[in-house]
């Protein structure tokens, strides 16, 4: 499986933009998907540009969190900004990671990824709770490279 757009079907897409309008919902922090082939980048590294290409660090409150992949590498990184890198447990994305890791190993790739970002968006709404005139500062779509 080496092109981005078989990785999930249209049917699996949609559940992972609506995990992310369910996670938004109650926060005013910001969770993007981004899918490509491969990198040639440390995956952490590469997440970093790719935050940054999607004007993820222009959020205002500094509470964006990418969930990277790079399929064929099959390795992926999970990118917070300094906004939630600042309140969240040190060791909170690895434990997000880890669950991911779990349906991975089991094949279930959409499911790792709703689980992934469902856990981004307890931890966001915790820490930057909705309020009256927020808006949806970012797409929800999944963005591929």
């Amino acid at each position: 499986m080496s092109k981005v757009e078989d990785f999930l079907s249209k049917e699996e897409e949609q559940e992972i933009v609506e995990a992310i309008r369910v996670a938004e919902k109650n926060t005013s922090g910001e969770i993007r998907v981004h899918i490509e082939k491969t990198t040639s980048k440390v995956p952490f590294d590469r997440a970093l540009e790719v935050f940054h290409e999607l004007k993820m660090n222009e959020t205002q409150l500094q509470n964006g969190v990418l969930f990277y992949f790079a399929i064929e590498d099959k390795s992926f990184a999970i990118c917070g900004d300094k906004g939630i890198n600042d309140v969240v447990a040190a060791d909170f994305w690895d434990c997000t990671k880890d669950k991911m890791v779990e349906q991975f190993k089991a094949g279930n790739f959409k499911q790792g990824i709703v689980d992934g970002i469902l856990n981004a968006g307890e931890q966001l709404k915790k820490n930057f709770p909705w309020s009256e005139g927020d808006t949806n500062e970012l797409s929800n779509e999944i963005s591929k490279g």
